[in-house]
């Protein structure tokens, strides 16, 4: 195990067996127990995993631990290796289902497996080992590449281009027409969709997930670009290499999106705007405006992280500076009546100088000298 990982082996030996590797919580005897996050070390002493996969930065926090144990710098990378290892991928045989319709004109590679109740419809081409799942439908005219896996239920629409090596989940629909309309005579009119929808290589698609076509453009996913379940773009929209969207992201047509985007769950993205390459935007974003190359977006309207958490300080204190205005409101009232009953008594002062109050004055000095 450890040289397939070219891992630091601690507190081991040759004779362990592993079967497989589990959370560190919940793994077994004979499995390997995956520890990557601090987070996750009060499980430790519960465990009963026979051996440990272990972060490199948590290798103190393990130091007593008696078991084997595995140190990487990138446990993550391991992890993939290790269940590719105890999972390979199952390869159907190549078989065409009797239930299945395949038109005459479709041209299908070596080792293509169509499940049951697929259709693949005129003009179709399907590259070498691909497996079309059970009731998959590809249009008339699409070009499926070589070594790509279609699962249970994927709908590709006429003239979709899907590179080598891709993956639908099911559910997927490649090639929707967009969403289009005028409003004319008092309703809406469909716009015709007649572009284009191509898939790069090694783009992996989420279940349930849609891609509009273009208007009468191309909306494109860039090369090992990876969207998650319930991920809408819209027509003409392009998004380039190893960009990751998260679920329920919502992409609106015509926006361009760089190489190496980060979208958290349930970002959203206007039309007709311009992401940069590397940029993130945290879950719940709503992106209205250009995202600059590299630069971090949080909020709804989405700002550059630093202006956005400065906001949410702001918002924390917002109870206590609620008080102080308070206060200083029920000062200033104060404030104002000392001043207008000091005004009042400056007033009537004044008055005395005109005789009233002199002559108050004067008849309190006849009342003190009674004799004059």
């Amino acid at each position: 195990m450890s040289r397939l990982l070219d891992a630091e082996l601690l507190n081991g030996g040759a004779d362990q067996e592993i079967g497989g590797v589990a959370p560190l919580a919940s793994a077994r005897g004979g499995e390997l127990g995956f520890l990557a996050d601090r987070r996750y070390l009060p499980a430790l002493k519960g465990s009963e995993a026979t051996a440990l996969l272990v972060a490199e930065e948590l290798a103190e926090a393990v130091a007593s631990d008696p078991r084997p144990r595995l140190i990487l710098s990138d446990p993550h990378a391991a992890l993939r290796g290790l269940l590719e290892f105890f999972f390979p991928p199952v390869r159907r045989m190549p078989t065409i289902h009797s239930t299945a319709v395949v038109a005459e004109s479709a041209r299908l590679g070596t080792g293509v497996h169509v499940g049951p109740y697929a259709v693949v419809e005129e003009d179709v081409e399907v590259a070498e080992e691909v497996t079309l799942g059970a009731h998959v439908v590809v249009g008339a005219g699409a070009r499926i590449g070589r070594g790509s896996l279609l699962h249970p239920h994927v709908v590709v629409y006429p003239g979709a281009v899907l590179g080598a090596r891709v993956i639908l989940h099911s559910g997927v629909a490649v090639g929707v027409d967009g969403f289009g309309y005028t409003f004319e005579d008092g309703g809406h009119r469909k716009v015709p969709q007649v572009g284009g929808c191509v898939l790069e290589d090694d783009v992996e698609i989420g279940a349930n997930t849609t891609v509009d076509r273009g208007s009468i453009g191309l909306t494109r996913v860039g090369r090992g670009t990876k969207l998650d379940n319930l991920v809408q773009l819209g027509h003409n929209v392009e998004v380039g290499r190893h960009s990751v969207f998260a679920a329920q992201v919502g992409v609106a047509g015509s926006t361009r999106i760089g190489d190496g985007v980060m979208a958290g769950g349930q970002v959203g993205i206007g039309g007709h705007l311009s992401v940069g390459s590397g940029a993130r935007m945290a879950g719940q974003a709503g992106v209205t405006g250009d995202v600059a190359s590299g630069e971090t977006v949080m909020g709804m309207p989405a700002r550059p992280r630093g202006e956005f958490l400065r906001g949410i300080a702001a918002q924390g204190r917002t109870p206590e500076l609620l008080r102080r205005i308070r206060s200083m409101e029920r000062e200033l009232e104060a404030l104002r009546s000392d001043l207008s009953r000091q005004g009042s008594r400056d007033e009537e002062g004044s008055q005395g100088e005109d005789g009233s109050a002199g002559g108050e004055e004067k008849r309190s000095e006849r009342r003190e000298y009674p004799g004059e």
